[in-house]
């Protein structure tokens, strides 16, 4: 993904919510772990940083915003179930996609509440509604990139 220009950002090292932890720990054994981790083997350090579910203690503000960006997202699909359709799906992120969106999409379905054949879903859709925003001549950037452009503006 590195090699192919992705940007990586960091949900910690395990999908556990920030609330039920200390922010202490969740720098030091998850968010800075995956970061050295991360750079470990692309050689570039990770300093985009969303927590599961959104969920961020107080702590977690002073602690993680010197080191790390906080990003959260403007469009959440629910395609870490198979209930929400292929149809509902596309339609939701044909519909909500704008200039500017921040996405969140899941590529696993081993977390609690996912269903393991969700991601195949949502790869599926991800591949309609990714030519769909093309032909609106809409374009997609890495979070740095779309930073870099709000700032321009």
């Amino acid at each position: 993904m590195h090699e192919e220009g992705h940007q990586i950002g960091i949900h910690n090292y395990t999908h556990m919510p920030n609330w039920v932890m200390t922010p202490r720990n969740i720098r030091r054994e998850h968010v800075d772990r995956s970061a050295d981790i991360i750079e470990r083997i692309t050689g570039e350090r990770p300093t985009f940083y969303r927590p599961p579910w959104g969920i961020l203690n107080m702590g977690d503000l002073f602690l993680l915003r010197k080191s790390y960006r906080l990003v959260l997202w403007s469009i959440i699909a629910r395609d870490w179930k198979l209930d929400t359709g292929e149809r509902n799906l596309r339609k939701l992120l044909s519909e909500r996609i704008e200039p500017g969106s921040v996405i969140v999409l899941h590529d696993s379905g081993d977390t609690f509440g996912a269903d393991r054949e969700a991601p195949k879903q949502m790869i599926t859709v991800l591949r309609d509604v990714l030519s769909e925003t093309h032909r609106r001549g809409l374009k997609c950037v890495r979070t740095d990139e779309l930073l870099k452009l709000e700032h321009a503006v």
